[in-house]
């Protein structure tokens, strides 16, 4: 079998300090974000949430340009994605929609196959610094493919690309919708992102906090009453 590439999708967010490689959208420390008055907001969450940060609208905009970036890069090149579980699942699914569009409505297309891993790494809105496979299929099937996957932080996904590296992918390549300016940096860049976002604990569009607010559709910023309700 061919070698082939492999690209990469977080959940979350990846952390950094150092200068971008990528072509993204900066959303600036003093954006205070949108009142949920404004938005079909679930209301058993009405008086967890702060803010609408990014909305859903603007998420799927963004998320349509990062599918036209890759196929322009990709070729024809067969493709692995391989989604990290569970708050990649939604930007990889509606990423995944929109290269399959463009594989119908255009000259050039990309093979893909799916994949998915779950990985465990945050306690409330805290790193733990452990990173733990929880679930996923084989990752022996990665041989020789190119992956698509998604990871939360900085430290998550170094540590699944040395995983990965063992099972000799042509090519890694990462998307994530957010990466956080903070100074718990570890220094990656991933090769495709959606905002660049300030240090806070975001929620939404399948992002978590201890397993809540995954059904919204905005990206919102917690407040302290929603971190105390939902505290594990």
């Amino acid at each position: 079998m061919p070698h082939v590439p492999c690209y990469i999708i977080p959940p979350r967010d990846f952390f950094f300090l150092t200068p971008l490689c990528c072509v993204l959208i900066q959303i600036s420390d003093e954006e205070q974000g949108y009142d949920l008055d404004l938005f079909c907001i679930p209301k058993h969450y009405a008086a967890d949430l702060e803010k609408v940060y990014i909305p859903h609208g603007l998420i799927l905009d963004r998320t349509e340009r990062l599918a036209r970036e890759i196929m322009k890069e990709m070729g024809g090149h067969h493709i692995v994605t391989l989604c990290v579980l569970k708050g990649g699942y939604k930007f990889f699914a509606d990423l995944l929609d929109y290269i399959k569009a463009l594989n119908r409505n255009s000259d050039r297309s990309i093979p893909m196959t799916v994949d998915f891993i779950r990985l465990k790494s945050y306690c409330n809105d805290q790193s733990t610094g452990e990173i733990k496979v929880i679930g996923g299929d084989d990752l022996s099937t990665l041989t020789g493919k190119v992956r698509i996957d998604i990871i939360d932080t900085g430290k998550t996904m170094k540590t699944l690309l040395e995983l990965l590296k063992q099972y000799n992918p042509k090519m890694v390549k990462v998307a994530s919708l957010l990466v956080k300016r903070t100074p718990r940096s570890v220094g990656y860049r991933p090769d495709f992102v959606g905002f660049e976002v300030p240090d806070k604990f975001v929620v939404g569009y399948a992002l978590d906090y201890n397993e809540y607010f995954r059904d919204l559709n905005h990206i919102c910023v917690i407040s302290e009453t929603g971190k105390e309700k939902y505290k594990a």
